[in-house]
């Protein structure tokens, strides 16, 4: 791996966004199409790179939403304005960890891989939260 490059998502109405740095190639990026009702109905691809950092932006003061499903253990994050969805993302004791929406990006789509199918509706609380900290990004505050 090279050094980390970054990667900017957009929403459609450019009121909310991301910034990710991975020095992972796209190629190698895993992508996740995750099984549940919300990210079907968004059609939601993720990817995430424990090594990398995730900044989520605001371009529009309160354009950010924050939503809460399920087991309650994650904001998934909406633009308030035009309803794309970011990503996720999740506190632990001591840091913050998320997950992109590759979707949100204008490049490089064309160099990812196939989605893997992945449903986590057997997953328990603790087996969900162990999971995300070992494969979500860092959060970078600021």
């Amino acid at each position: 791996m090279g050094s980390p490059l970054l990667h900017r998502g957009l929403c459609h109405c450019g009121a909310v966004g991301f910034l990710y740095r991975t020095a992972m190639a796209p190629e190698g990026w895993p992508i996740r199409a995750c099984q549940c009702t919300f990210c079907r109905a968004h059609g939601a691809l993720s990817t995430s790179d424990p090594e990398g950092s995730l900044q989520f932006v605001e371009h529009i003061p309160n354009a950010l939403h924050r939503y809460r499903f399920g087991q309650k253990t994650a904001d998934f994050l909406l633009c308030s304005d035009c309803g794309m969805y970011l990503g996720a993302m999740m506190r632990s004791e001591s840091t913050a960890l998320g997950v992109i929406n590759v979707r949100m990006l204008y490049s490089p789509l064309d160099r990812l891989r196939e989605p893997e199918r992945i449903s986590y509706d057997n997953e328990g609380l603790a087996e969900r939260r162990f999971r995300r900290a070992s494969r979500w990004t860092p959060i970078a505050i600021g």
